[in-house]
């Protein structure tokens, strides 16, 4: 583990350790209110794990805070996927600016320092294929979920799925599929 990373693990948890301390000393958690089962076998309160029914406003903060602990995370992680795993790792082979190839983009104060062309390989259209796929099943089943009256507590999981490949499918597209342009510009500061 590299020594900024170990940093930033050791801050964040310096705040949410107290934070989750103090969450815990918060309003009990409220009795789980079910369906009547001699009545109807429908069950919209199971779900893939035991979760509180109800949260104190301080564990809905920690539990926010760790949301947004995880998402930069994952913004990160896109983003060394994009540069270093689709990438080639020595940019002085591709095609120089002055070859011509865009030709809109140069002006006198403004020039392209780095062009890399885009993969465009086998695997990206099969990670795009798959995650197309991925997106027309999770927005099946969150449909699905929605029309039929027996149970509605997987919406989360089915929208979180249908989110998550939308997003990776940019991800894809733009790792595999767009070409990778540095651009220096001469600004007139203070002119």
């Amino acid at each position: 583990m590299r020594r900024s990373t170990l940093v930033i693990a050791i801050v964040v948890l310096a705040v949410l350790l107290p934070m989750w301390f103090v969450a815990l000393h918060g309003e009990p958690p409220a009795e789980e209110i079910a369906i009547d089962q001699s009545v109807s076998e429908m069950h919209p309160l199971e779900s893939l794990i035991d979760t509180p029914n109800k949260l104190s406003p301080s564990q809905v903060g920690v539990i926010v805070w760790i949301a947004l602990f995880a998402l930069v995370g994952v913004l990160a992680g896109a983003h060394r996927f994009m540069n270093r795993a689709v990438r080639r790792s020595d940019p002085g082979d591709s095609p120089s600016a002055s070859d011509g190839m865009l030709p809109w983009l140069e002006t006198e104060d403004r020039w392209i320092v780095a062009y890399e062309d885009a993969p465009d390989s086998i695997e990206g259209l099969v990670a795009m294929a798959g995650l197309t796929i991925l997106s027309i099943v999770c927005a099946a089943l969150f449909t699905g979920e929605y029309l039929t009256l027996a149970r509605t507590q997987y919406f989360g999981l089915y929208a979180t799925g249908l989110f998550l490949s939308l997003a990776t499918l940019t991800v894809a597209y733009y790792a595999w599929f767009m070409p990778h342009v540095a651009v220096a510009e001469r600004r007139g500061h203070g002119e």
